[in-house]
């Protein structure tokens, strides 16, 4: 139960971040497609974020003490950035055009991510 209501705010969060931010596009011909795309685009981001980030932090554990945590910004971008490229490959109507984009929506991202998880996700609290 806790990995779907982790997927749908995912979802929203994306959704969010598309009505927000020029650049992170979500294409489909009507609602259903659009949704199917949200869901298999927050599974996507999900696992990118799962597996990558723990081995990036590791790696780049230095630049992000340099950086007084700043560092984990960019690399939110190049996550998302990178979740952008696999829909792609998968030929789903989900598009993120650069970098700068792809910064702003993973601030909104985590923000809604975290509001959301406030709410819906009393697990995440403890």
């Amino acid at each position: 139960m806790n990995f779907l209501i982790r997927l749908v705010i995912n979802a929203v969060a994306l959704l969010v971040a598309t009505w927000i931010v020029s650049g992170v596009d979500l294409t489909g011909h009507d609602t259903w497609s659009q949704v199917w795309t949200l869901a298999v685009v927050a599974l996507i981001f999900g696992l990118v974020n799962t597996f990558l980030k723990p081995v990036i932090k590791v790696l780049g554990c230095l630049f992000y003490i340099l950086t007084l945590g700043l560092f984990a910004l960019v690399v939110n971008a190049c996550l998302l950035m990178f979740t952008g490229w696999v829909a792609e490959q998968f030929h789903l109507p989900f598009h993120v055009s650069g970098f700068w984009p792809a910064f702003w929506a993973a601030i909104i991202i985590s923000l809604v991510s975290w509001l959301l998880s406030l709410f819906l996700d009393p697990d995440d609290r403890r």
